[in-house]
């Protein structure tokens, strides 16, 4: 058994959901559970059009309805034409979309737009595409049928960003995937979405489909997961910055959930972690080229002092310092509790005797945070910042190597250098508009002609 997913520009009109179908019909040999996103760029619609309700531009929400509608029912009649399958899925589209409709209008009464809600519209994307996805499939000749996903993902109820439950999500995936699977149907399902204790649509978070994926394989100990997006597999660093940037044949689990963590856009951060408890191995691939290799993700990989580059703006510095923090026990505790009852995520951290710096991605909680922290000491927030990262497996065994990445950054301000507990990622913060320019250098420094290998 191996679980398929694949990415909004895999299903994001007729030509690409039949690619797609091909690269499944491939694989039914090692009997497949495919998990799907959204038609490419639909969530970003939905939640456009959620905000615009809320803020009492109820007309331009529902001309946004309207061209999703017809979006999706003109895929749905090139794939599947007007006979009896394409008007009953056709029907099921236009209730689904009209139920879009509603939440509109419900938002544009409120005025305001909440988690739960903003959850409920968000969701329709896989809602819509997984079921469009199922009815291709079949009218192409494969065993294909729908799964909610919310009837196999259970969360809590942190809505826009729900915790999954694994336990539950086990019992379901054995009551509502393997029975098809044994049967030899090929379930299909969309990712991104949950259902909460109380019955209430939840989502993962965006990328979160990729987490779905992880977490059904994990739960049905899948042979293998297979990530199917726009590119050939993970890069050395992101192309659309660094334009010599190469296929990672192999990469080691940590070394993959460190680049998805700072900055690289295959995988979702989250993506790894049910699959690395489990050992199950990852490839990720290109659907639009199925013939290449892709990479694969497994604990067997080479070690490398540098395996890849990757980056990300929009950062903020969070810097605390007091002298009460010299030789206090206790200390840290406090300082992260805050962060842990704000739910401000940290990114990197580094400390010295009587100071604390760390990064935040999202800084949208923070002035609340603020007014705790400056109860600790004196606080400095640092706004346009961005994160470099170099990930190797043998980073800091390697002095060669550091001093060569410290090197190739020139004159370049550091606002903070931290490395890993593992030793296995070397973070460096700095202005938000040097980012680029650093990874275009440290590439040339460790991928050139010269050190093919990153070392």
């Amino acid at each position: 058994m191996i679980v398929l997913k694949f990415g909004g520009t895999s299903v994001e009109d007729a030509e690409a959901i039949t690619r797609t179908a091909r690269i499944v019909a491939g694989r039914r040999e090692h009997c497949p559970i495919v998990v799907v996103s959204a038609l490419g760029g639909a969530t970003n619609q939905l939640i456009a059009l959620a905000e615009q309700a809320a803020k009492g531009h109820l007309i331009g929400a529902v001309r946004a309805v309207e061209g999703l509608r017809d979006r999706h029912l003109a895929v749905a009649d090139a794939l599947l034409g007007s006979g009896s399958e394409g008007s009953e899925v056709a029907a099921e589209l236009g209730a689904m979309f009209d139920e879009i409709a509603q939440l509109a209008e419900a938002l544009s009464v409120l005025g305001d737009l909440t988690p739960r809600s903003l959850d409920a519209v968000s969701a329709m994307g896989e809602r819509l595409s997984s079921l469009l996805v199922a009815a291709a499939f079949r009218r192409l000749g494969l065993p294909a049928e729908h799964v909610d996903g919310r009837d196999v993902i259970a969360t809590d109820d942190q809505y826009g960003r729900a915790e999954p439950l694994p336990e539950v999500i086990a019992e379901r995936a054995r009551a509502h995937l393997l029975p098809r699977v044994r049967a030899r149907t090929i379930p299909v399902m969309g990712g991104f979405i949950g259902y909460s204790p109380g019955g209430v649509t939840t989502t993962l978070g965006r990328g979160g489909s990729d987490y779905t994926a992880s977490l059904v394989g994990a739960a049905l100990k899948a042979e293998a997961i297979e990530i199917w997006t726009d590119v050939d597999g993970m890069l050395t660093a992101d192309p659309r910055v660094v334009n010599d940037s190469r296929l990672i044949d192999r990469i080691g689990f940590q070394e993959a959930a460190e680049l998805a963590t700072f900055g690289a856009k295959v995988l979702h951060p989250n993506t790894i972690a049910p699959a690395v408890r489990l050992g199950i191995p990852v490839r990720v691939l290109n659907s639009r080229r199925p013939e290449g290799s892709g990479t694969l993700i497994t604990f067997d990989a080479p070690r490398r002092a540098v395996t890849a580059i990757a980056g990300k703006s929009g950062i903020t510095l969070v810097r605390v310092g007091t002298p009460r923090m010299l030789m206090t026990e206790g200390f840290l505790r406090t300082l992260f509790a805050m962060f842990e009852r704000h739910r401000v995520a940290v990114d990197v951290v580094a400390t010295s005797e009587v100071s604390v710096s760390v990064t935040v991605d999202d800084a949208s909680r923070l002035d609340a945070l603020l007014l705790d922290l400056r109860e600790l000491g004196d606080v400095a927030i640092e706004r346009h910042r961005g994160i470099v990262s170099l990930v190797g497996s043998s980073l800091s065994n390697d002095a060669a190597a550091m001093s060569k990445a410290l090197g190739a950054m020139g004159s370049t301000r550091v606002h903070m250098l931290s490395l890993s507990a593992t030793g296995i990622n070397l973070t460096i913060v700095v202005d938000a508009d040097e980012v680029a320019p650093v990874m275009r250098r440290l590439h040339e420094a460790f991928f050139s002609p010269a050190n093919p290998e990153g070392v």
